[in-house]
């Protein structure tokens, strides 16, 4: 008992000269001044998430525990999900979400190497890696502007009979028309992702009810890089409320393991010794039989305790996004004579990750330009991820072969996107000075 007091005592006081270095050296303390750096995005936090990280530390239990179970249980009751599994990127998370909808257990909905999975070119690859990499064949479909998401009058042509799913994300926080996307996967028994990496928060209204964009797909992904809406550093999360999904989504991210013992624990289901699997001999020790080709994407608890406290801030980055977002758009109206602005998808409230800028063709203005000048007065700029995957170095082989992927109609908003748009950064630590400055930034950009 004296060595357990000894020890919380001294927890307390490595925590407690924790708080006091935020406070003294972390927190922030100088005003915005007009030509300071804005980057379009940062890290939001203060001594809470320091503290967490150190007290995780000192447990040193090294990979998931405690603070991963508990962040699992607390992120998904806040979406309203049965399970949420967290693994070490948002990228992993997406290769987990898709690779799970390889199993054999799935039957006939189970996607085989040849199969077509509906997406878009314009955004993140790593909502595309995933097909490629199993040898599933990615149809690209062009975007809407200004909404930047998927257009859903061409899913129909998209539809083949080697068809098994649809794999989008909703772009910079802005849902995807999710009413006609569920009613395509439902007519077709599809099975939907939702690349939600860069929406969380986002509602969307669908029967009369509202759901949080990432739970009305089979699966939904998070990331918490960063940049992203809450981070843990490096980390992401793969959501369902599919308890099969769920088993299996565990198992691609834990080695591919029959088991369901949870980390550091044996023998959690009562017969690790008496199972007969494969051709392995019988009573074979069921911690280390593998029913899929899985891999280790683990989160640590380290991340995890971050995410704790990042996930009791939450409620007030969304909010503080949105009023970012709504403050910009209404600053930027006076430049609509040259600039397309973005708009939510119709029955949803979004939760921005960013402020999407399209030049209009007749402004006669080079993106490049004014790009250039933004950066050079302070403003970070970020274009639309990859604009058109299919135009990049990684797809010069599938290009000259014409074979491993499929376009259907032309990508004309794409390339247009690709060519003509850039974004600017919501996050909740701007003010509503940068939030101005970048507003009268961006309008003598395209007044020049």
């Amino acid at each position: 008992m004296f060595k357990g007091k000894k020890e919380a005592e001294a927890r307390q006081e490595i925590l407690a000269a924790v708080a006091e270095y935020y406070h003294e050296y972390k927190e922030k303390k100088e005003p915005f001044t007009e030509g300071d750096r804005i980057t379009y995005a940062a890290r939001v936090f203060d001594e809470k998430e320091m503290c967490a990280l150190t007290e995780a530390t000192l447990d040193f239990w090294l990979t998931t525990g405690r603070f991963s179970d508990q962040f699992e249980k607390e992120f998904a009751q806040w979406l309203g999900v049965k399970y949420a599994s967290l693994v070490n990127s948002g990228s992993s998370a997406n290769l987990i979400a898709f690779t799970a909808l390889t199993a054999p257990e799935l039957g006939e909905r189970r996607i085989k190497r040849g199969d077509e999975v509906i997406t878009v070119a314009c955004g993140f690859p790593t909502t595309v890696t995933p097909i490629l990499q199993y040898g599933a064949v990615p149809v690209f479909v062009d975007v809407t502007i200004p909404q930047y998401n998927i257009d859903v009058t061409k899913l129909e042509a998209a539809y083949s009979e080697k068809t098994k799913a649809v794999m989008i994300a909703h772009t910079l926080g802005n849902p995807f028309d999710l009413s006609a996307v569920k009613a395509f996967c439902d007519k077709h028994n599809l099975w939907l992702i939702e690349d939600n990496c860069d929406a969380l928060g986002s509602e969307y209204t669908l029967d009369g009810k509202t759901y949080l964009t990432g739970t009305i797909g089979d699966i939904g992904t998070s990331s918490f890089y960063p940049p992203h809406h809450m981070t843990m550093g490096e980390g992401g999360c793969v959501y369902t409320n599919d308890p099969l999904l769920h088993k299996l989504i565990n198992s691609f991210r834990d080695w591919g393991r029959d088991c369901v013992c949870p980390s550091g624990v044996d023998n959690f289901c009562k017969h690790r010794y008496d199972g007969q699997y494969g051709e392995l001999p019988k009573g074979y020790d069921h911690k280390y039989v593998y029913s899929h080709f899985g891999y280790n994407l683990k989160v640590t608890d380290m991340q995890a305790a971050i995410g704790c406290e990042q996930l009791k801030k939450f409620p007030s980055f969304v909010e503080r996004r949105r009023h970012n977002w709504a403050r910009l758009r209404a600053a930027l109206a006076a430049g609509s004579d040259k600039l397309i602005l973005p708009e939510p998808v119709e029955n949803s409230n979004p939760s921005w990750f960013g402020f999407l800028i399209t030049i209009k063709e007749e402004a006669k203005l080079n993106r490049e330009e004014v790009v250039r000048f933004i950066e050079g007065k302070g403003v970070q700029t970020r274009m639309l991820f990859s604009g058109n995957l299919v135009k990049h170095p990684c797809f010069d082989e599938m290009r000259a072969t014409g074979e491993g992927y499929r376009i259907v109609g032309e990508l004309t908003n794409t390339d247009y996107i690709m060519n003509n748009t850039f974004w600017v950064g919501v996050y909740p630590g701007m003010s509503d000075e940068m939030i101005d400055y970048m507003a009268k930034t961006i309008l003598d950009a395209v007044h020049l």
